[in-house]
């Protein structure tokens, strides 16, 4: 058997490998310079990182890996044809967070304007994929114009794409989202859709319609940050969940978040070693609650007590202060709290908390994060704001979200434990597996004084001195139910504990439930009431 071999046609000349490394160098040197020095210098002169910065600060050192540098894309009219930029607006790779193997996209605001092509999108889509089959988290840094105009619904489509997968991996993997920039229209709903999302302040902001079709439409003048800034978002909507002053803080927040959370809903969260005995006393908290109930007190100072080296990520701070959410470590575990406030608003119930604790409490459940429930709460707000707001349907959001989950939860009553909201606060008749009080607790249909108003109505009104009447009876029925030991009687309480001895003991419930296994009826979804 003879082989042929194919002869190079006369006169044909190859490149040498020098050339063809250099070709490589030179490609790769124009993707990284984006938009050019230019609009680099814009970029920084507004207090912004580049995409390519933000990435440098996000991941480890040097383990970045970047994926399609060199794609453009395909459209054809309007001038476009002749505007082509390596990379085409993002920067999409992987890379690592304290060793964890993170994906991410960065959009690129200096290359027409981080606005959105089909190409652009179908980067983003393919590390959505990728975060999906590996099981890992996906980061999305945000600073874009929007959708690029010239492609039309092209852009649209490639918005619907990113949609689509952002709702096919909730619960999955985590999804975070950091707005560094213009975040409008569409564009919004990708980070809406995503488990957190971090807002830089001055900088940026998320909205559907813009101040200026806000003034043609209702005549209201109002700026971008009034509109859709961080503070804006963080205390007033909900929509964001951390407020940070610039890109560096962002990039930081989400390392340190991420410290909290599993890489997907098949693992559990990552352990700490910690040098904070687990059986470490906390006398501070024997003189926390006022024996008054009328006084507030401060529930995250009882929060820091507990937690491993005092250390609490609080999540959206800045709104419904009445409820307390974040996530902290006991003994090393990672561990989500839902709060009571009784700071603000006596810690009272309304739409804003609870629709704060029902989202919190189902990302625990989902990445198999323990809950923990402090509860001192005296009821929902009343007004008649609250009912034609929907208390009803939001309340029960947060009672769905905690009857529905399946990691191990704990709750500790440390005053107030009042009606329906005792209910609701992860009480043991909705499969809470360990529930402790302090001896001030008070558990009851409802707070002494209303109680005795109610059921001593004509007693009072027949007394020669209803006043001190009425303070006898209030006496008489806070030492009969405004306490715990009614509810021990019946194992709703499965222990009343000192309150110094609470971190110990809270260590110790969760090493008991460390191998819980309970799950929900066979169902395609629940209808949680929206």
């Amino acid at each position: 058997m003879t082989t042929e071999r194919s002869e190079a046609p006369a006169g044909a000349t190859y490149p040498t490998r020098e050339e063809l490394e250099a070709r490589l160098e030179a490609m790769n040197q124009a993707a990284l310079r984006g938009g050019g020095p230019k609009a680099v210098e814009r970029q920084h002169a507004r207090g912004k990182l580049t995409a390519r910065e933000r990435i440098d600060l996000l991941l480890d050192p040097g383990t970045f890996r970047e994926l399609d540098r060199f794609v453009v894309h395909d459209c054809q009219d309007f001038g476009m044809a002749d505007k082509k930029v390596l990379g085409d607006g993002v920067v999409t790779g992987y890379g690592r967070i304290d060793g964890r193997l993170v994906y991410v996209f960065a959009q690129d605001f200096t290359v027409f304007g981080g606005s959105l092509s089909g190409a652009y999108a179908r980067k983003i889509v393919k590390i959505m994929d990728l975060a999906m089959r590996n099981g890992a988290p996906i980061i999305g840094l945000n600073d874009s114009g929007g959708a690029r105009i010239q492609e039309g619904v092209v852009s649209l489509g490639g918005y619907a794409d990113i949609f689509l997968r952002n709702t096919l991996a909730s619960g999955v993997v985590p999804q975070l989202s950091a707005i560094m920039g213009p975040c409008a229209g569409g564009a919004v709903y990708s980070p809406a859709i995503t488990d957190f999302i971090v807002m830089v302040r001055q900088s940026s902001y998320m909205f559907i319609t813009g101040p200026e079709v806000i003034r043609t439409v209702t005549h209201e003048e109002v700026t971008k940050e009034e509109l859709g800034g961080a503070d804006a978002h963080g205390a007033l909507s909900g929509v964001s969940h951390f407020s940070v002053p610039d890109d560096a803080a962002a990039l930081a927040l989400l390392r340190e978040l991420l410290g909290y959370i599993p890489q997907n809903n098949m693992e559990e969260p990552p352990r700490r070693e910690t040098g904070d005995p687990v059986d470490r006393a906390c006398p501070e908290l024997d003189e926390l609650v006022p024996t008054n109930p009328n006084k507030p007190y401060d529930v995250k100072e009882l929060i820091r007590a507990v937690a491993d080296e005092g250390r609490f990520l609080e999540v959206q701070e800045d709104y419904a202060p009445n409820m307390v959410v974040g996530f902290l470590r006991l003994g090393g575990r990672s561990v989500g709290v839902v709060a009571n406030q009784p700071a603000h608003l006596a810690g009272v119930l309304d739409i804003g908390a609870s629709l704060k604790g029902a989202r919190f409490v189902r990302f625990c459940d989902a990445f198999n994060i323990p809950l923990l429930c402090i509860e001192d709460v005296p009821g929902f707000l009343p007004g008649v704001d609250q009912e034609h707001g929907g208390i009803i349907k939001h309340g029960a959001k947060l009672l769905y979200a905690f009857a529905e989950a399946t990691v191990p939860r704990v709750t500790l009553i440390a005053r107030k434990a009042y009606g329906g909201a005792y209910c609701v606060m992860n009480s043991k008749h909705i499969r809470s597996d360990l529930n402790f009080a302090w001896p001030t607790a008070e558990i009851a249909v409802m707070g002494s004084e209303g109680a005795v108003n109610i059921i001593f109505r004509k007693e009072l009104a027949a007394a020669d001195d209803p006043e001190a009447r009425r303070r006898e009876l209030v006496a008489e029925y806070r030492d009969k139910f405004a306490n715990p030991y009614r509810a021990a009687e019946l194992g709703y309480i499965d222990e009343i504990i000192r309150p110094r001895t609470t971190r110990a003991r809270l260590v110790e419930a969760f090493d008991s439930l460390e191998g819980k296994r309970d799950r929900n009826p066979p169902r395609k979804h629940g209808n949680i009431p929206l």
